[in-house]
């Protein structure tokens, strides 16, 4: 019998074949995701600092909980307009039918801390040289520090035809288009599952935040229509951009070898351009100014991401190498700290570094940024360092999932010794639909 277009179950109960120790060990284990990463807290830092904060996403009101602590007497700032924080790590669940879009809405408002200032403005202008920042209404702030958490942007006008609004017809999706876009994408992903076809995945040539999601799309995608028997009549293919689907060479292996043995076709270097909706055609070009044209009746589309317009055009942005084109935050790797402003620092997406636009990295670097953000204030030079940590729950399937864990050099760093970062597991998907979310909140609130 077909099924409608409601949000499928979540995660299976447990069944007779899970051992309850292991289950028991897991809950143990997951302890780590909430575990301090402080020691005995120092009395509070006195200053008179002000401090903006552009941005109130995960990154930015983790700092703004941290500082609030760390910092005796300092004014602090909040800039960002948006009244809803979105929990962005549940778009794949409920563009692949697991999850409602309630699940990942939550009012900005209870989670800004008391003694923080909120202006619900966004900042259209940095000035670092004039250490002020300029509001999309026209308001100058000054600041003695700055902390960039501006998220990026999703330039979705970088494929030439591509119309957000069309986002759940016409077998268009695309996940990353808020809470509203997920959902869309999973009713026209439900829609193809019912008849099956062809289908198109994409991946973009730049960085990109949760470079799991398209693979987790994917893999998601196939077992809807092995569910439906559909999948007989179905063939999906991989057109990435690059020269792999995912950056760390071990994990780019094992999708590689589990989507051959899935029937999933993948071709790199084929940079999605252009699209035609009503048609339902692609145009992608190669390295060598090849323009393919593709038709399909689903198409998952991931838009190029580049830094907001207000970072691209500012001093801030790397003025040179491969994150200049891009306009991302030019900050030292490390320390996280501006490389020609000292007194400002990222945190989050913004960050031009080699790695990590997931919020598993905002929960690593949030502390570092912000006992980094403490010393300069003080007068001292930064101490801590980053070591790139991201981390990626990557669904194979309903009820299964790879949790993987690595640093700036691609090394796998797991951190749950009952979960291999390579061997799928009900573990690691129970982590993603029931344990993350309020890991992610003990992030925002500072207390992790």
């Amino acid at each position: 019998m077909k099924q409608g277009l409601q949000p499928e179950s979540s995660a299976p109960e447990i069944s007779a074949a899970v051992d309850r120790r292991d289950f028991l060990r897991l809950l143990a284990g997951s302890s780590l995701l909430l575990t301090t990463t402080q020691n005995a807290r120092a009395a509070p830092f006195k200053t008179s600092a002000h401090i903006v904060i552009a941005g109130s996403g995960l990154g930015g009101l983790a700092l703004a909980n941290r500082l609030r602590r760390e910092l005796d007497g300092a004014k602090i700032t909040i800039l960002d307009r948006r009244p809803q924080h979105f929990y962005q790590p549940g778009y794949t669940l409920i563009g692949t039918g697991v999850w409602t879009k309630d699940k990942v809405i939550d009012p900005v408002a209870p989670l800004v801390p008391s003694g923080v200032e909120w202006l619900q403005e966004m900042v259209a202008e940095f000035d670092p040289v004039a250490n002020s920042v300029t509001t999309d209404g026209g308001r100058k702030i000054r600041y003695d520090f700055l902390v960039v958490a501006t998220g990026l942007h999703l330039n979705y006008a970088g494929i030439e035809g591509m119309d957000t609004a069309a986002i759940g017809r016409e077998g268009l999706a695309s996940v990353y288009n808020g809470p509203d876009g997920a959902e869309a994408s999973w009713q026209a992903m439900a829609a193809f599952r019912d008849k099956g076809g062809e289908a198109i995945m994409t991946l973009p040539a730049t960085p990109m935040k949760c470079a799991g999601a398209p693979l987790k799309t994917t893999f998601m995608l196939r077992d809807r229509l092995l569910k439906a028997g559909t999948l007989g009549k179905s063939k999906i293919s991989f057109q990435s951009a690059q020269k792999n689907v995912f950056g760390v060479p071990r994990i780019n292996e094992e999708v590689l070898t589990r989507w051959q043995a899935l029937g999933i076709g993948v071709e790199f270097e084929h940079k999605l351009v252009g699209i035609d909706i009503g048609a339902h055609r692609a145009r992608f070009v190669t390295p060598a100014g090849e323009n393919i044209e593709r038709p399909y009746d689903f198409i998952h589309v991931v838009p190029p991401m580049r830094a907001p317009d207000a970072v691209k055009k500012s001093e801030l942005a790397w003025q040179d190498g491969p994150m200049a084109a891009g306009g991302w935050l030019e900050v030292d790797k490390e320390t996280l700290q501006h490389k020609r402003f000292p007194n400002v620092f990222g945190v989050g997406d913004i960050n031009g570094t080699p790695r990590g636009k997931t919020a598993a990295t905002v929960k690593k670097s949030a502390p570092i940024v912000t006992a980094n953000l403490v010393e300069v204030i003080a007068g001292r030079a930064p101490q801590q360092k980053f070591d790139g940590y991201t981390s990626c729950p990557l669904i194979v399937r309903e009820g299964s999932a790879l949790l993987i864990e690595f640093d700036y050099e691609g090394k796998l760093t797991p951190s749950l010794p009952m979960i291999e970062p390579l061997q799928e597991s009900w573990f690691a998907w129970l982590m993603k639909v029931k344990l993350l979310k309020p890991a992610y909140f003990a992030v925002l609130k500072g207390h992790v």
